[in-house]
């Protein structure tokens, strides 16, 4: 089995949850020595740095939010008070998407990035992947971090980067460089294979071996989908500029976090107390520096307001001690219809439905409308041919697999909840029309 660093990935659980606190401990006192914020955090909450010694005492602090990050930095105030280390150390500045607000600045050390760099590298072998590989990234480079730390971590491992930055580039790239792997999202991917079967190269005759997905959350069937058109595995990976890059392994069996660079817990924000394994929570995680280190932004307790599930501690088949969670949602892509929650993933898994995309391309957009008495989701899906699929089929194998929720299932037999289908050619969805990051689910009540 290959490791990018053995020793530390495959620590027994008693050792690396000892490293954990160790960390911590140093963590907690370069942020009271360092950062602005954090030392009248500290001081307003009546914290002493020095007695935050472990895991559980990291679990009393509170909870630090976006918002209190947007409003710690101009325009608001005139320093960023969440920055920790001097203008000689910072390497570069980042900044957020800023889809649910104001943009939050990220200040990078090149210590950072190395830790960036080697989460990236961890998840890439983990991936088989390894010097032989030419990989193309469809991620942007600039602002965002994502795709520049995915190329320094190629570099460590000693795998080519065709650094394409989107989706949308010629397929005689693959013809050309006959690279071995794609990093993109899901339906990046998906478009890209329809592209190239429109111009006459079969994605599971090229040169593709394997696919890793990222920047955004994703149901298992439309990735059972996305393999079953290229013919390859297809891996998952979350990432973000706060520092959560964690990786699925060969096995498929959850999503690995370096415990030892990023610590993480989940929290129910409605019963303010963080939750048992196996529950799901939104992730919050804690930035971890070896000893010695320098960072430009250090976060503790931070809600990245993504919910998962940590589904083991145990050691991975792939010989991996850390521990290992759910694909990860965005809360921001959380509804409530009737008292119940739905994501988009939910629309998305009965969507892709595998008798379903006889007939459909995968794109898919759902409104919701309506007030407290009625709600209507209605729900457009593209076909392969306009108007001409099986529109019964296709309605009842969603129904089927997006109302398994019972308290969805009452609201809709009792008329409550009323769901509408509507079918489009290819490129008559509205998102086509609307520049930025696409909202497959949009709630105008």
């Amino acid at each position: 089995m290959a490791y990018f660093n053995k020793e530390t990935e495959t620590l027994q659980r008693d050792e690396l949850d000892a490293l954990v606190d160790e960390r911590i401990r140093y963590t907690v006192k370069y942020a009271q020595d360092n950062s602005p914020f954090y030392r009248k955090w500290f001081f307003d909450n009546n914290i002493k740095a020095s007695q935050i010694r472990s895991h559980e005492d990291l679990m009393e602090l509170p909870i630090i939010s976006s918002k209190i990050m947007r409003e710690r930095q101009p325009p608001e105030i005139e320093e960023f008070e969440f920055k920790c280390s001097g203008w000689d150390n910072i390497f570069t500045i980042h900044e957020t998407s800023g889809t649910s607000g104001t943009p939050k600045s990220f200040f990078l050390t090149w210590d950072d990035w190395n830790r960036y760099a080697e989460k990236y590298a961890r998840a890439f072998v983990s991936q088989n992947f390894g010097s032989r590989d030419r990989v193309v990234v469809c991620a942007s480079y600039g602002m965002n971090i994502g795709a520049n730390t995915m190329t320094l971590a190629a570099q460590k491992i000693g795998m080519a980067i065709i650094p394409e930055g989107k989706c949308t580039f010629p397929v005689r790239i693959i013809r050309n460089y006959q690279p071995t792997g794609i990093v993109g999202s899901i339906f990046k991917l998906i478009r890209l294979a329809h592209r190239m079967q429109a111009e006459g190269l079969n994605p599971q005759e090229s040169s593709i071996q394997k696919l890793v997905t990222g920047g955004e959350s994703f149901a298992e069937e439309s990735r059972v989908y996305l393999e079953k058109l290229w013919d390859v595995p297809v891996y998952n990976t979350y990432g973000s500029t706060e520092g959560t890059m964690c990786g699925e392994c060969y096995a498929k069996t959850g999503l690995h976090v370096p415990e030892d660079l990023v610590h993480l817990d989940l929290y129910n924000p409605q019963m303010e107390n963080f939750v048992e394994d196996g529950e799901c929570g939104r992730i919050v995680l804690t930035t971890l520096l070896p000893e010695k280190a320098k960072t430009g932004t250090l976060l503790l307790n931070y809600d990245t307001e993504d919910t998962s599930v940590i589904l083991s501690r145990e050691r991975c088949v792939c010989g991996r001690s850390h521990l290992r969670i759910s694909n990860p949602q965005r809360e921001a892509e959380t509804v409530w219809v009737k008292g119940t929650p739905f994501n988009r993933v939910d629309i998305e898994r009965g969507v892709f439905q595998k008798e379903n995309m006889e007939y459909l391309t995968g794109e898919y957009e759902a409104f919701l409308y309506g007030d407290d008495n009625e709600v209507t989701l209605k729900l457009t899906v593209e076909s392969k041919n306009g108007e001409k699929c099986e529109k019964e089929i296709i309605k009842e194998n969603f129904l089927k697999t997006f109302l398994i929720n019972p308290h969805l299932c009452e609201a809709y037999q009792n008329e409550d909840f009323n769901i509408l289908f509507n079918f489009t050619g290819p490129e008559e969805l509205e998102f086509y029309k609307i520049k930025g990051r696409t909202k497959r689910l949009v709630d105008r009540r």
